[in-house]
Order: structure tokens, then C-alpha cells, then sequence
């Protein structure tokens, strides 16, 4: 998939001995994208159950800061690599970022789905990454709310409502049970990201200096950038 080529054009901008000078990314930038750089060709000699943890784990150190703020939009699915970039994003771009990091590790697509569900404490909507290890198995449930990655039998404070992935979209259920209804592509602010992903593959090094200037007009950042 074309998403997958961004993450090893990524991989070998991390893996260069010595970084660009005129590349203009920050010292900082450079590190932090090298460390998921590292992680995601380390998982793939690693188990489902470390990779699941790694990836929730190393996104989860990141900020929480809703789109509004971060992206100056009211809902704004960022790919991972702006949100690896910026340092920070909502619960969507943290979900985005911890499911094209598990399949660059090579984890199976039918294995996992982002799930919208209701987060019932706050009130409000809610995304998190659900892990199936076969079809019908009770998904394990990746989060920024709860940062243990626990069965979604033991998450009733989450209510879910629909899942999709790459290959469809599921309506599902309170017993964690769910109806294929349709494809992905129905989905417009996924298809908007996907084509963000392939831009980037296009030139990765130039949108990661673009990215860092993330709080500004895109027609400044660009003047910053080689």
C-alpha cells in the first residue's frame, strides 16, 4: 500500500549516519521521527503483544491537544507523520499514528480496526485502535484514556458504534459483536488522509521541515524549508 511506502522512505531518512545540514528539520524533530523509525523496524521481529504495546505506548507519550487548537480546524485527521512531527494531536490522530505504526511493523490490516466509540464518562465521541487476534475474538482495545491495553469487556466506560479499516466498515455492537456495512471509502476524512500519506512519499524529508511549522500558514512554512 502507498501509506507503507511513507513509512520507509521515513525509515531510511532515520536510518542516515549523519543528517543533511540544508535539510532544515529541527535536531529534535529528527530524533523524535528516528525513535518511531526505530520502533517500527525493531517490531517487525517482534510479537503481536509487544508491538501492540510498543506502539501505545511510544503514542501515548505524545500531547493530547484537540484540533481546534492544534490544527486550527474542528475536526482534522492528521497522518501519523505530522502527528509523530507536531508532537501532539486528538484522540483520531493518536488512533491514526498507533495503527499505520503496528502495519508498518508488519501486523495484519484484518487484525485491527479504528473504532469510533462513545466515550460514556466524558460524554463525547472517542476513537481508539481495536486488536482482533482472530475474527471473532473480543478485540483488545489501544487507548489514550486508559493507557492499559485491556479486553473491550472490561472497558464499560467505552460504548462502541463503528470500526473500519483499509479492506471495510463495521457497524458494532455492545457485545463486541459487529456487521460488515460497507467499505472504507464512504469515509471522507480517511480518504483525505490517505492522500495526505501519499504526498508525503513523495518527498518525506521536505513535509517533515514543513510539518514542525505546523502553527503556521502553509505558504510560510514552505518558505522555511529547502
Amino acid at each position: 500500500m502507498k501509506w507503507l511506502i511513507v513509512l520507509m522512505l521515513a525509515l531510511l531518512a532515520g536510518c542516515s549516519s549523519s543528517p543533511k545540514k540544508e535539510s532544515g528539520i529541527s535536531p529534535e524533530i529528527e530524533a523524535r521521527v528516528a525513535s518511531w523509525n526505530q520502533l517500527i523496524d525493531e517490531g517487525k521481529r517482534w510479537s503481536d503483544a509487544r508491538r501492540l504495546k510498543a506502539a501505545n505506548d511510544f503514542v501515548n507519550q505524545l500531547v493530547f491537544v484537540d484540533d481546534i487548537k492544534h490544527w486550527k480546524q474542528q475536526d482534522y485527521w492528521a497522518t501519523p507523520l505530522q502527528t509523530i512531527v507536531s508532537g501532539g494531536g486528538d484522540c483520531e490522530d493518536f488512533s491514526m499514528a498507533k495503527y499505520f505504526t503496528l502495519t508498518g511493523m508488519g501486523m495484519e490490516q484484518d487484525k485491527l480496526r479504528l473504532t469510533y466509540v462513545k466515550a460514556l464518562e466524558l460524554n463525547q465521541a472517542h476513537m481508539v485502535v481495536s486488536y482482533y487476534e482472530t475474527p471473532k475474538a473480543v478485540p483488545l482495545v489501544l487507548d489514550n484514556l486508559n493507557m492499559r491495553i485491556l479486553p473491550a469487556t472490561q472497558r464499560e466506560d467505552l460504548y462502541p458504534v463503528y470500526s473500519f479499516n483499509g479492506d471495510g466498515l463495521w457497524l458494532n455492537k455492545r457485545n463486541h459483536d459487529s456487521d460488515l456495512i460497507d467499505n472504507a471509502e464512504r469515509i471522507s476524512l480517511w480518504q483525505t488522509l490517505l492522500k495526505s500519506m501519499d504526498v508525503e512519499a513523495a518527498n518525506t524529508e521536505t513535509m517533515i521541515c514543513r510539518y514542525q511549522y505546523y502553527d503556521l500558514p502553509a505558504a510560510e512554512a514552505r518558505t522555511r524549508c529547502p
